[in-house]
């Protein structure tokens, strides 16, 4: 019999944890609190409140530190080994035929190859973490847009939500995936094997993809793109002071205020092989050359302000003799997650000094391009950051090679080495040891992380650039938030008050509700934040109906899978939003539609294949 009315009030504990559980999905939605900071904040309150205030149900204390045991979680495991082994494939090329392939369609037939884009994407991405496949195609995208003069805004955002939905058809997919099973098993429910729910989601997801195929990039606005635009250019340069230059006998510091102060003078020329160092008070005399690096439009300030003469070269700068540079490359680089450069600057990690590249300036989702002598040497970068450099295309070669950011040019390949295909094997290991039951997923990820590092595929320093504490710390977090709201009775209370609230509707209905409510949280918190805190609920629900917890809690999975509203939702978003130019409400125009009919579909889905 369904209740018709609420429960009790649950104890002070219980009351605590809903508390502080509500302050963590704020926290997690404060752009400039740190999401690894929020979540350390929440798991020391746990950890102090509960060791100060000690909790007793059945005459058991709960401990806190029970509440660190999240850091030896089985899912957390499998999620950290996972993102090991996928990096393993970025670096060692292993995905690079593919691409190829398919840049090699899209010469051929355009609009089947966006649909064999989209479908590679989604397939890949159920077996691996869609961040190297975003990292994978677009580069594709991106060569395919400059060379066809369209604009890439059509073709990123929708590749983007493909490689979201692959990646919510296995329990391997993604980290929220390993997370849901993992606890929902935990609390008693069944562990679901790899392909339990593949079914629903292929269904629902072909729709999808013919959605984001067919509807998506009409309903999408061209988009400016800050890639393939090669502004500002620098180049190097020299400043000849003539007999009647207004500037001979100054000083080099009376000369650059004269310029307007920003001018960079790298050395002085006087002679054939004389250098005299740039020191402010070094005195010029006609003939002297300003050796610098600068935009086009910068030296000819200068050339017209100090009544110089500028060259390139031995030529004089004119119509026939313009500014080059030869054997140079401009290229887009984009800050990815596991990179260095996250949360440092360009001048602290020596940037410019380890690659021999000039930074010439920084793209940020609602800024505008920062141009050389903006700072943005001194400024923090962020996941998604685009930095346009600069050099010698050996220099943008080995830039590519080392993978601590990802190169978006027209010639952009992924480092290829001899291993590619034992990389391979090995994650085809792991994902066949899993889905025949041989090794838990958790036991066959740490295998194949180990045999990646002594085949060679990987070194220590790629494993500890593949993972990432935001993740680490978020899921610990939720999974501590997840126990105590169990444990102290807050998860039966949330849903009895579910049931009672809902009292009357159809199972359909409520778990119905329940995604709608998972796919409203994820678009706004951690998708694995919004996933550890519902699957208990999902459970509690299905026992007060005496109904079995898999739909409920796969409704909860699907639901937190649904990031496709914000950019913010999820990692690869803000890494399409600054390739493509998008805007916040780009994303709604398209990931809103997107939700409704993936919620539609699987809504009827889940109960028809459940019996509800």
């Amino acid at each position: 019999m369904m209740p018709t009315s609420l429960p009790a009030i649950p104890n002070e504990h219980a009351l605590a944890v809903m508390l502080l559980t509500l302050v963590a999905l704020v926290l997690f939605t404060r752009e400039r609190i740190p999401l690894e900071t929020a979540s350390l904040a929440v798991l020391v309150t746990l950890v102090v409140g509960f060791e100060l205030f000690p909790y007793t149900t059945g005459g058991e204390v709960l401990h806190a530190g029970d509440f660190l045991l999240g850091f030896g979680h089985e899912a957390l495991v499998a999620v950290s080994a996972l993102m090991v082994a996928g990096h393993g494939l970025v670096r060692t090329g292993a995905l690079e035929p593919v691409g190829r392939l398919l840049a090699r369609a899209w010469g051929r037939a355009p609009r089947l190859s966006f649909l064999a884009t989209l479908l590679v994407g989604a397939v890949l991405s159920a077996f691996v973490n869609n961040v190297p496949i975003v990292i994978l195609l677009l580069p594709i995208l991106i060569s395919v847009s400059i060379r066809t003069s369209t604009p890439a805004s059509g073709m990123l955002m929708p590749m983007g939500f493909a490689t979201l939905l692959g990646g919510m058809g296995t329990t391997i997919g993604t980290s929220t995936n390993l997370l849901v099973v993992g606890v929902a098993a935990e609390l008693g429910m069944r562990k679901l094997a790899m392909f339990d729910f593949v079914l629903p989601v292929s269904l629902a997801g072909a729709v999808a993809l013919l959605y984001l195929w067919l509807i998506a990039p009409h309903l999408l606005p061209q988009r400016r793109t800050e890639l393939g635009d090669a502004s500002p250019r620098v180049f190097a340069a020299q400043l000849l002071i003539g007999d009647d230059s207004p500037v001979a006998e100054l000083t080099l510091s009376e000369v650059i205020a004269k310029a307007g102060g920003e001018m960079r003078v790298s050395r002085i020329l006087r002679g054939e092989h004389t250098y005299v160092q740039p020191l402010p008070d070094a005195r010029l005399r006609a003939g002297d050359r300003l050796v610098l690096n600068d935009t086009a439009e910068h030296l000819k300030e200068y050339e017209r302000a100090l009544g110089v003469q500028l060259y390139a070269g031995d030529d004089r700068v004119d119509d026939e003799h313009p500014l080059h540079a030869d054997d140079q490359q401009l290229a887009e680089v984009v800050v990815t997650q596991g990179s260095s450069l996250v949360d440092n600057n360009l001048a602290r990690s020596r940037f410019a000094d380890r690659y021999q590249l000039l930074t010439l300036a920084l793209h940020r989702v609602g800024w505008q391009r920062q141009a050389l002598h903006a700072g943005v040497h001194d400024i923090r970068l962020r996941v998604g950051d685009v930095i346009l450099i600069q050099g010698a295309r050996e220099q943008v070669a080995a830039l590519k090679r080392d993978g601590d950011v990802l190169v978006l040019d027209a010639t952009a390949d992924l480092p290829t080495t001899r291993r590619a295909p034992l990389a391979l094997a090995i994650m085809a290991g792991i994902v066949i040891s899993a889905a025949f039951g041989w090794l838990p997923i958790a036991y066959g990820a740490l295998a194949g992380v180990l045999l990646m590092l002594l085949s060679g595929c990987l070194n220590w320093r790629d494993a500890a650039r593949a993972l990432s504490t935001q993740v680490i710390l978020i899921v610990v977090a939720s999974l501590a938030l997840g126990s105590a709201l169990l444990k102290t009775g807050a998860a039966a209370y949330i849903a009895q008050t579910f049931v009672g609230l809902t009292a009357g509707a159809s199972a359909t209905a409520m778990v119905s509700g329940l995604m709608l409510l998972m796919a409203v949280l994820t678009n706004i918190v951690s998708n694995n934040a919004a996933a550890l805190i519902g699957t208990p609920i999902a459970i509690g629900i299905a026992t007060e109906l005496s109904l079995p917890a898999e739909p409920f809690v796969l409704a909860v999975l699907f639901g937190a899978n649904m990031s496709y509203a914000t950019p913010i939702a999820y990692k690869t978003n803000l890494l399409i939003m600054n390739a493509g130019g998008y805007r916040f409400s780009d994303f709604v125009r398209v990931g809103v539609p997107l939700t409704l009919l993936m919620w539609v579909a699987l809504s009827w889905l889940l109960p028809t294949l459940y019996a509800l």
